[in-house]
């Protein structure tokens, strides 16, 4: 689906000002690392988004693979995006899908589930690149313990935006002209953007809270130029622009703010403090001895503890 005449909305007349840069702190999860944006020590979220991992690009040798074992998570989602290579996931409610380049995985732990990500069994036998972003998204207070649930939105279900030099793909809510058939609970958007060289992106006005992500090449905002793993958050109103110098590709998301703080706690997320003692002592007995935190079919010999701290 390409919509290569999609209108942006007016802009409101204002200065266009940057409200925070913030630069990705490495983290070392095994056989590779990440960058994690979110949440920063200044800033906790960008609309409902509470994490933002980037992970890779890393070319891992045979034998070697993302071996993340069995972990709950409560009152989040988490939505996976890769640009390279193969993730399998299994969850609690019974789902097991390869995740592969350019789809969207939207897992919903609503009340309580418990997932594991692999590399592919069929992969590890060879040298494989591994590249891409996980984010963490608080749910409503409303929508905190809903059912948990997995939804795979292949790539060829989202729309594309094309026009003077962009190439814009709209991963998640309404967007330049287009609307992603991923079911959200609260207003927020998600973009794969890629610019040429010299092309300008000017961000819509329609989401409160937004931010660039620089995930290849270069950018400039303003007089400044900012590279990989950089993340610009921009000021409420107006349509800022920035400028690719040299091929780049960005992530852009966003949406309305959280309707009030949340707590987090290792894989937990919640309004409620209380809530996040309770998976706590949940996790304690282990996966399967609590109906919250059930076994993961196909997964179920191990687990990652939960961490004295």
């Amino acid at each position: 689906m390409s919509h290569n005449e999609a209108k942006t909305p007016e802009c409101s007349e204002r200065e266009f000002e940057l409200e925070m840069l913030i630069a990705g702190r490495t983290r070392d999860i095994g056989d590779f690392e990440l960058r994690r944006l979110l949440p920063a020590p200044k800033r906790r979220r960008v609309g409902p988004f509470t994490f933002f991992d980037h992970f890779g690009p890393v070319t891992l040798p045979a034998g070697k693979g993302m071996e993340v074992r069995p972990h709950p998570h409560i009152n989040l989602a988490t939505v996976t995006y890769l640009f390279e290579g193969a993730v399998e996931h299994r969850d609690s409610v019974g789902s097991l899908r390869t995740i592969t380049p350019g789809a969207i995985n939207w897992m919903t732990a609503g009340k309580g589930i418990v997932h594991s990500e692999r590399t592919p069994e069929d992969l590890l036998a060879q040298p494989k690149t591994l590249h891409g972003i996980q984010l963490w998204l608080a749910l409503p207070k409303e929508a905190e313990e809903i059912e948990p649930a997995f939804r795979h939105y292949p790539k060829a279900s989202l729309p594309i935006v094309e026009r003077d030099g962009l190439r814009l793909v709209v991963l998640i809510g309404a967007a330049y002209g287009a609307e992603s058939p991923v079911e959200t609970v609260s207003p927020t958007f998600y973009l794969d953007a890629h610019l040429a060289a010299n092309a300008t992106l000017r961000l819509e006005e329609r989401y409160v809270e937004r931010a660039v992500y620089v995930v290849e090449g270069s950018i400039s905002f303003g007089d400044e130029e900012f590279g990989v793993g950089k993340m610009l958050v921009m000021k409420p109103g107006g349509c800022p622009e920035i400028t690719a110098l040299g091929n780049a590709r960005v992530a852009v998301l966003g949406g309305e703010p959280l309707d009030g703080e949340r707590h987090l706690w290792w894989n937990f997320v919640s309004s409620s403090k209380e809530r996040l003692e309770e998976a706590k002592q949940d996790w304690l007995k282990g996966p399967g001895a609590s109906e919250r935190f059930p076994l993961v079919p196909g997964d179920s010999e191990e687990f990652i503890p939960l961490p004295d701290a």
